[in-house]
């Protein structure tokens, strides 16, 4: 408390600079992402985004810092070798991270270069274990063995595929996805309000207790794309969850397109595609959080979301993806401004597939 008291106490220019020039990114390591708490307020936050007069809505430079710290580490690709199944690619494994799964000979065949070099040449799982049942029970087994090596976990499975829409050989722990390289979809909705020509976006605030980004900005609604349950569905789910949202609204939420990022750290790539939604909302619509993931709710002027993206590092990070993704559609980013195509084309820099 007394470093709260003594903060509140600064010049709000010396506050500001402070705050704005911290970075809630991953750590230098291949743990989890962050867990601990987000060191700012909504106070902080919005002082933030009504601080006018700099004459920075033209300067694109914010949000493609944002963009690059969700695509790191892509020149160590190379540390990463192709994870199979049935002759298809799912995934990638770092060099590190197979010598933590060499020993389980009834789960993964690990195959050689033949050219003497001792290298690993690519990873596959058994071919004794035919069946995605099977599989997701074999590699379940492992991921409780490693214990600590993977953080986090949710007992929450993930699909594993090629791609979207294609058969699914079997389904993994999501917060193991990372470090098996595999492709993750999850869904990611703007709820924004219309009053007097001016919109507006809800903005949640991350519960302090959740695992990762504890205390972080966030969307109204997101999650991860579950086995077995449409984007549709799952932004319906939710809706009703995190925000309180009721089916009869939820169902007007629109498909606008998607997002794609690749982030390399330590053992962990991240190949994330987000599917992502509009919806507009009631002007007399508050949000209620019924899961306990959310701390707050705030409705912000759009383009104070964006002085807060362009400025600080306050919102978790693959959200300002997908709140960029909204600033273009409805006009808040306009070819007028340098680097306007590059910026456009730099929001699917992942496999969007």
């Amino acid at each position: 408390m007394a470093t709260i008291t003594a903060a509140a106490r600064w010049s709000f220019p010396a506050r500001l600079q402070f705050l704005t020039s911290r970075r809630f990114c991953f750590p230098a390591s291949s743990a989890a992402p962050p867990t601990s708490v987000a060191g700012f307020s909504w106070a902080d936050a919005l002082r933030v985004a009504g601080d006018g007069g700099r004459g920075d809505e033209s300067d694109l430079s914010g949000y493609f810092r944002k963009v690059k710290s969700c695509n790191r580490g892509m020149d160590k690709k190379g540390q990463f070798v192709e994870f199979s199944v049935e002759d298809q690619v799912v995934g990638y494994i770092h060099k590190g991270f197979i010598e933590h799964i060499r020993d389980f000979h009834d789960v993964f065949t690990i195959v050689m270069d033949d050219n003497g070099s001792n290298t690993v040449e690519h990873v596959s799982l058994q071919s004794s274990l035919r069946t995605p049942e099977d599989r997701t029970h074999a590699i379940g087994s492992v991921i409780k063995s490693l214990g600590e090596l993977i953080p986090g976990i949710r007992n929450e499975l993930y699909p594993v595929t090629s791609s979207y829409g294609m058969p699914v050989y079997f389904s993994l722990e999501r917060a193991a996805a990372p470090y098996f390289g595999i492709k993750a979809y999850g869904v990611h909705m703007n709820g924004y309000v219309e009053k007097d020509g001016q919109k507006f976006l809800w903005i949640g605030k991350r519960s302090d207790v959740k695992q990762t980004y504890p205390g972080m900005l966030d969307h109204l609604v997101a999650g991860g794309l579950p086995y077995g349950m449409s984007c549709k569905e799952n932004i319906i789910k939710e809706c009703e969850e995190e925000a309180g949202i009721t089916r009869s609204i939820s169902t007007n939420a629109t498909s606008v397109g998607a997002v794609s990022y690749m982030d390399i750290e330590g053992f962990r790539y991240k190949r994330d595609v987000l599917f992502c939604y509009d919806l507009q909302l009631p002007a007399d619509f508050v949000p209620n959080n019924e899961d306990g993931e959310v701390d707050s709710f705030r409705l912000v002027p759009v383009i104070h979301a964006a002085n807060i993206i362009r400025r600080t590092d306050f919102f978790k990070p693959n959200c300002n993806l997908v709140i960029i993704d909204f600033l273009f559609r409805h006009g808040y980013i306009n070819p007028d401004s340098r680097g306007y195509l590059d910026l456009l084309q730099s929001l699917r820099s992942g496999d969007c597939s």
